[in-house]
């Protein structure tokens, strides 16, 4: 079962990329991810990590986000800004948020504690925003500088695409295997399996890059403003996802146990090459910020000892990740 998203030639014509990761759209998706054990691989680390953050003041997120399903309305924070997100959340009026409220309530079976609290005093929507504003402190914050950096490199690849190749093949290799573009229309598979069909009425689509969505995508289609739709932030060099461990588990650092184990610039460049898999040597220096003979004394050093592979084409030298590499760099983000 699948949602059938309808495009005309103006549709087409309005399709775009947003211009970023929207901070506190990750968070959503992050807060349904802690509530599940799906790709242990790829999330378990940061999961890890998060659990060792938790405070009471998080767990009415928990209510309003479930692991599957939708959040209320007042929740669907997507916006470029965080401060501006949250101001906009404590100043939803007390009307809004019941009526709201009631609309997400009327699916449900059970009507969770923080719900009936917020239904009795819809005032309270002021401390759901601190324990929203907490959260994407703990959870997302840290992590920001290697999500935008990871973003960067997909942005790239995918404006140069679709610079050559069009919408078209934008659209193809947006999500694969969630995402089928079958022209005029794009077959998305949600993780709850809604089936339909949506028609964009000429206001076309925004394509919405995520990190912590590197599976099913996050859609919205709302009475005002342009639907939109998430996509996996990919690999620089190849049509993939990110590495497992330059995902979530791995943003913030060069972990301290790999840190330990191969020295600080050693491993700095076994992470630039799990990262940027067939990178030139020239390339791995640039993104390692070392020169290009450490780069190769130390892709050397890795290759000897069993942790990296070495391929050539033409007068290139690349550099990838062995298995034992990226099981190391798994192990490393979950310590």
């Amino acid at each position: 079962m699948t949602l059938r998203i309808h495009f005309t030639a103006e549709d087409l014509a309005r399709t775009r990329m947003a211009s970023g990761v929207r901070p506190l759209l990750e968070l959503s998706i992050g807060v349904r991810l802690l509530q599940e054990r799906t790709y242990p691989a790829r999330f378990d680390a940061w999961r890890q990590r998060a659990a060792q953050h938790m405070n009471p003041r998080v767990s009415p997120l928990f209510s309003f986000i479930p692991a599957l399903g939708a959040t209320p309305q007042f929740l669907d924070l997507n916006g470029t800004d965080v401060p501006e997100d949250l101001e906009q959340l404590r100043s939803t009026p007390a009307r809004q948020v019941s009526a709201q409220l009631e609309t997400w309530l009327s699916g449900h079976g059970h009507v969770p504690g923080a719900a009936r609290r917020l239904r009795d005093t819809p005032g309270l929507i002021g401390r759901l925003a601190d324990a929203v504003e907490y959260a994407h402190e703990q959870l997302i914050a840290p992590y920001w500088p290697r999500i935008t950096q990871l973003h960067g490199a997909d942005r790239a690849l995918r404006l140069q695409q679709m610079a050559d190749h069009g919408v078209d093949r934008l659209l193809r290799e947006l999500n694969p295997r969630h995402l089928r573009w079958a022209p005029p229309v794009l077959h998305m598979t949600t993780a709850s399996g809604r089936d339909g069909d949506i028609y964009l009425g000429g206001r076309g689509l925004l394509l919405v890059p995520t990190v912590f969505g590197a599976h099913y995508p996050a859609f919205d289609h709302p009475d005002e403003g342009q639907p939109w739709v998430t996509f996996p932030v990919r690999d620089g060099f190849r049509s993939t996802l990110a590495p497992v461990a330059l995902t979530a588990g791995a943003l913030a650092d060069v972990p301290a146990s790999l840190r330990s184990l191969l020295g600080r610039t050693r491993a700095t460049v076994l992470c630039v090459i799990a990262e940027h898999p067939g990178c030139t040597t020239g390339q791995l220096a640039a993104h390692a910020r070392i020169s290009p003979a450490s780069a190769s004394e130390h892709a050397s050093v890795l290759r000897n000892g069993g942790l990296s592979t070495l391929t050539r084409r033409g007068k290139h030298v690349l550099h990838s990740p062995s298995p034992a590499g990226r099981a190391l760099l798994e192990a490393a983000a979950r310590a």
